[in-house]
């Protein structure tokens, strides 16, 4: 049905009577809400200057709404504030912004010059500076030395002595060891200057440097034997050795009872110790010019 022209709801301009002839809207339906101009961003406004904030003397209700917390103009629908995120419906005040913890150091590059502190550490506090004169230990100052051996506090005898030390095949034999016999030669002669001596193997980590050094015999004891005299006369006494100590005769049947520890016995002029795998020793009063 058609009329006089009207003007419809959205306002075209229509001759029907029931629906527009432009847009199809119901000619008596209600007139459609308009929405509310959109209020200027801070860029927009001239009330508003670029931190957000209202210059003095300008009107907070033309810019929108005002954050109580920073004081940053936002637009009046604004539920948050754009700046610091306070809650215009709650109250809710902003929370603190998280820290943000920094990346971890890299190790400093090639590039970096020797000495220098590695990335993230404080310049304020300076690397540790060696003592003047200091120097890097070396394996060998960290090693102990070795227990020095003490001075001989025996007397010193009034008259030279020596002690022959030879290599007794006969002995070896009758000891029936199992290590390999040296070959044997002209004894060794070692001065006898104190009136007391000790025969064994040396040992630097446990301090015992014998008189009568005998280590190339497996046979002889660290400590093995302790020799005493008093410029005339000759004693030996057993100190607990493996092998034990025996005194014999030059000539005849090689000892077969060693002498009883703790006990000191005489070694007569014509005597002779015995010990060890092979070892024969010969005490006697050393002749001119050999000490």
């Amino acid at each position: 049905m058609t009329g006089a022209p009207r003007t419809c709801p959205a306002g075209h301009v229509s001759l029907a009577d029931d629906y527009c002839d432009t847009c199809g809207v119901a000619m008596d339906a209600a007139p459609p809400a308009t929405s509310p101009p959109a209020a200027p961003s801070p860029a927009e406004d001239p009330h508003v200057d670029d931190t957000g904030l209202l210059p003095p003397g300008a009107d907070a209700a033309e810019a929108g709404t005002v954050c109580p917390s920073c004081s940053t103009a936002n637009p009046a629908d604004a539920l948050f504030c754009e700046n610091c995120g306070y809650d215009f419906t709650t109250g809710a005040m902003p929370r603190p912004p998280t820290p943000v913890m920094p990346p971890p150091s890299a190790p400093p590059g090639p590039s970096a010059s020797p000495g220098s502190p590695p990335s993230g550490t404080p310049s304020s506090v300076p690397p540790p500076t060696p003592a003047t004169g200091a120097t890097s230990p070396s394996p060998a100052a960290t090693t102990p030395p070795p227990v020095p051996a003490s001075a001989n506090p025996s007397p010193a005898l009034a008259e030279p002595w020596v002690a022959e030390v030879w290599i007794d095949p006969d002995w070896y034999a009758d000891q029936q060891s199992t290590d390999r016999l040296p070959s044997p030669g002209l004894p060794t002669v070692v001065p006898l200057r104190q009136s007391s001596l000790l025969i064994g193997r040396a040992s630097r980590s446990r301090g015992i440097l014998p008189d009568l050094d005998l280590g190339s015999d497996p046979g002889i004891s660290r400590r093995h034997a302790q020799l005493t005299g008093d410029g005339t006369r000759w004693f030996v006494e057993d100190l607990g050795s493996s092998n034990g100590t025996y005194v014999g005769g030059a000539l005849g049947v090689l000892p077969r009872a060693p002498v009883p520890q703790g006990q000191r016995v005489e070694v007569r002029p014509d005597e002779r110790v015995y010990l060890g795998a092979w070892t024969r020793i010969v005490i006697r009063k050393a002749t001119p010019g050999e000490v």
